[in-house]
């Protein structure tokens, strides 16, 4: 009798090709999500008239969607393959439209940013002059930025499910939701860090919310697809993601515990940070790990063959 068939592949190579990507597409995941919380935040603050919110909220995001930019550009090499990407709009490319979405953010935020700097301004002459367009342009650049912080936040998670990794492409339904979550606690993070306990009150709701949504779509990636989320509990994807939920955890009840203590504020904004990234990277690892090993390409397949077989004979 023929021996039934295993996982191996021809000369121990993986089956699917893993990810080219370096730890710098890891650190763009997370600050194009804390990026897209701080224009939210920004935003709460503004319509809420919290001041400290709104430019903690406007300086980050500009700084944080800088910083995406260098992250991006260095792991493609060269600063014009960022640009060629623009040539082209295919809603049908997570890519595509992800680059569209990024530049149309990094605009607004970059107005929305500069927009701070008015009051410094002479208030004579051209400097005058930019000093009082400069607000109005700020507040049309600030809810810009928060019409588009969704998609920004929760594009990645469209991106890495749409590769032919397993575990990344197994974790569809819920990678959206745990970026989205991850990156309102990291927003939320910047408003209890930078405001005064008197106007941290959106932060905190939105650190609670944002760290619940992320626990729960954290714990669906980890558990609900079988053997497929077996590399995010192992290894060290599965040490970051453990890190991340308890420093998710305490940034929670920090926010909600500290809120006339602002070292505790601070500490609860620095822990969710610290989860946020931490969830990136384990993400990101998992995935690594996953397109590495054979079993998680041959193994499912073997399965979803018997299930289609165990069908037909139905």
């Amino acid at each position: 009798m023929v021996p039934e068939a295993d996982f191996k592949s021809y000369y121990g190579r993986p089956i699917v090709k893993a990810p080219v990507w370096r730890h710098d597409i890891a650190a763009y995941l997370f600050t194009g999500g804390l990026a897209a919380g701080s224009a939210l935040l920004a935003a709460g603050g503004d319509a809420t008239g919290r001041p400290a919110l709104r430019r903690a909220g406007r300086l980050t995001a500009l700084g944080a969607v800088g910083a995406s930019g260098y992250f991006l550009v260095n792991d493609l090499g060269r600063p014009e393959r960022l640009l060629n990407m623009l040539r082209v709009a295919k809603p049908t490319s997570p890519m595509s439209m992800g680059t569209w979405v990024f530049s149309a953010f990094s605009l607004a935020a970059g107005v929305a940013g500069a927009a701070e700097a008015a009051p410094l301004l002479p208030e004579r002459g051209v400097p005058g002059l930019a000093r009082k367009a400069l607000p109005p342009l700020g507040t049309a650049g600030q809810w810009a930025a928060a019409v588009t912080a969704p998609a920004l936040a929760t594009y990645t998670a469209v991106l890495l499910s749409d590769t032919a990794t397993p575990s990344w492409h197994a974790a569809y339904p819920d990678l959206p939701f745990l970026f989205g979550g991850s990156a309102l606690a990291s927003g939320a993070a910047v408003g209890l860090i930078a405001a005064p306990t008197t106007q941290s009150g959106p932060a905190r709701r939105l650190a609670v919310a944002g760290g619940a949504l992320e626990l729960y779509a954290g714990h669906r990636v980890e558990e609900s697809h079988g053997l497929l989320s077996e590399p995010y509990r192992q290894g060290r994807a599965g040490r970051l993601l453990k890190a991340a939920r308890w420093l998710t955890a305490a940034g929670m009840a920090g926010a909600v515990l500290g809120r006339r203590s602002r070292t505790i504020s601070a500490l609860s904004g620095a822990a969710l940070l610290a989860g946020s990234l931490a969830t990136r990277f384990g993400v990101f690892e998992g995935g690594v790990v996953s397109a590495k090993d054979p079993r998680y390409t041959v193994i499912p397949q073997k399965e979803r063959l018997a299930e289609s077989d165990g069908g037909d004979r139905s």
